[in-house]
């Protein structure tokens, strides 16, 4: 890794389980190799499956979209089926913590459709008061971080937190806490910073200004910039348009062998093709704040889009912790538990919190 690349402490702070603070050499992660796809291959691709793989984007978005979920009784059997593998997690509270005796727990948050609804525009993706205060009172009782493909900067702005973790831009901009809290007791830990895509900022940008400019006559595309990696928006796309707008997507990427499209909740991200994504942030995380080789962590990941099962399945690699996808509808995930909206994270996190107050008090009193 280059030193353009990354700037991390030389020391960190971690918190074992019984609560003191612990200081470790600060070491950064292995570089994160490029995805060995060639450029023959990606127009081939694009050119030869490029129809069918924009069928399929479409398809998943249209099947994400509540729009197009009636309400039948085949429906309804499947919803029952798939609650049964990934139970609410507030239904299964109680059972959550008991897993969690004797570890420290550690919180990953998405943002949009976790924290905040999800709306039409990206730009007015606010959190309630309510949503802020909680999170704020979780970050003062475990070490809590926000993991989302917003720019960083972005993501600050909404959630307004100096106490929290943050790894932007699906975990490509990753920063610690600029506010001193229990968990974060050394001043040089507010330095970590990890940018494992930096030198794809040029390229993102200059992407960026070709999709604004190649989707401009598509009513209602947005194309977003987040730094390291971008996105094109379909909420506000007329359905019978969805295909073009892949199309023009797909005829600008198609010149840049290193970034690759990935696909979410009514959009296409275009990320640097580096091996590194939500999974891979979250395990720096924990690697930052002392947790690399440790039995006694217990994370807990809560995230409502396909890029968050990165997450989800490093969690279930790891065989720590549980990951909670936020969804109303059946999807395919490697979460345990599910939360039907942000307003049921709201709960989980508050129920959490009083949790941990009143495990404090009850030990305080042996």
């Amino acid at each position: 890794m280059t030193q353009q690349n990354v700037v991390v402490s030389e020391t960190k702070t971690g918190i074992n389980s019984g609560g003191s603070t612990i200081t470790v050499a600060q070491k950064p992660p292995a570089a994160p190799g490029y995805i060995p796809i060639p450029r023959r291959r990606i127009l081939k691709n694009l050119e030869i499956n490029g129809g069918q793989r924009i069928n399929t984007w479409i398809d998943s978005m249209r099947a994400s979209s509540p729009t197009h979920v009636k309400s039948t009784p085949s429906l309804a059997e499947e919803y029952n089926s798939w609650i049964l593998r990934h139970p609410s997690a507030l239904d299964m509270f109680e059972q959550i913590m008991d897993a969690s005796k004797g570890k420290q727990i550690v919180m990953f948050l998405d943002y949009d459709g976790t924290l905040s609804p999800i709306v039409d525009d990206p730009d007015r993706a606010f959190m309630s008061e309510s949503m802020r205060k909680t999170v704020r009172q979780l970050a003062r009782c475990f070490p809590t971080a926000i993991v989302t493909g917003r720019c960083i900067d972005k993501v600050y702005n909404f959630v307004r937190l100096a106490e929290l973790y943050y790894a932007g831009s699906h975990g490509m901009d990753i920063k610690g806490p600029t506010k001193e809290s229990k968990y974060n007791k050394n001043k040089k830990a507010e330095e970590i910073l990890f940018q494992p895509a930096r030198e794809f900022v040029p390229m993102i940008n200059e992407v960026y200004e070709q999709l604004v400019e190649k989707t401009k006559l598509t009513p209602g595309a947005r194309v977003e910039n987040h730094k390291f990696c971008a996105s094109v928006h379909f909420r506000c796309v007329e359905e019978k348009r969805w295909v073009e707008l892949a199309e023009q997507v797909k005829s600008v990427i198609k010149e840049y062998p290193k970034l690759r499209l990935t696909q979410g909740r009514k959009v296409l991200e275009i990320r640097p093709a580096i091996k590194w994504d939500k999974g891979k942030a979250l395990e720096f995380l924990l690697e930052s704040l002392g947790f690399a080789n440790c039995n006694d962590v217990f994370p807990v990941y809560i995230g409502d889009d396909r890029t968050d099962e990165d997450a989800f399945k490093k969690l279930r690699d790891r065989g720590q912790g549980f990951g909670i996808l936020v969804s109303k509808f059946p999807k395919d995930t490697t979460a345990s538990y599910s939360l039907q909206e942000p307003n049921e994270v709201m709960d989980f996190l508050q129920r959490l919190v009083e949790w941990k107050k009143v495990s404090t008090r009850s030990r305080s009193r042996v």
